[in-house]
């Protein structure tokens, strides 16, 4: 199992354009790659950092029917992303429009550092201080 590797998180979202919008121009991400499935009446899009064969990455599910947002449920928690100065970055971010829904500051019963911003879709993203 030493060379199992984690590929990707998928979410299913309500409008693939707005989702990518919110993936690419806010939080810097670029779409590696999309693609319709006319005869499953779906479209995948791929989202991250860096290539799929070096980096994790995000895959966006956007099911052509689906007439209503999702129910996010109780079981999924959220995606994290690593920031250098996470004060910074959330004003940067309050700035084009994120929705930050925890301020940055230390973890409940810890010293980290984190923030919470929801996508367009209501999924959590932790922002966790990485210093260098």
């Amino acid at each position: 199992m030493s060379d199992f590797r984690f590929l990707h998180t998928m979410i299913r979202v309500f409008d693939l354009d707005k989702s990518i919008s919110f993936y690419t121009e806010i939080l810097g991400m670029k779409v590696l790659r999309k693609n319709d499935f006319p005869d499953g009446k779906f479209t995948l899009a791929f989202v991250g950092y860096g290539e799929e064969k070096d980096n994790t990455v995000i895959e966006l599910t956007h099911n052509w029917d689906q007439a209503e947002p999702y129910d996010i449920g109780n079981g999924f928690g959220h995606l994290a992303l690593g920031v250098p100065d996470i004060y910074k970055t959330c004003d940067d971010l309050r700035a084009v429009g994120a929705k930050i829904v925890r301020e940055p500051g230390p973890m409940k019963h810890g010293t980290t550092v984190i923030a919470f911003i929801e996508d367009p879709d209501g999924y959590k993203i932790e922002l966790i201080e990485r210093k260098s």
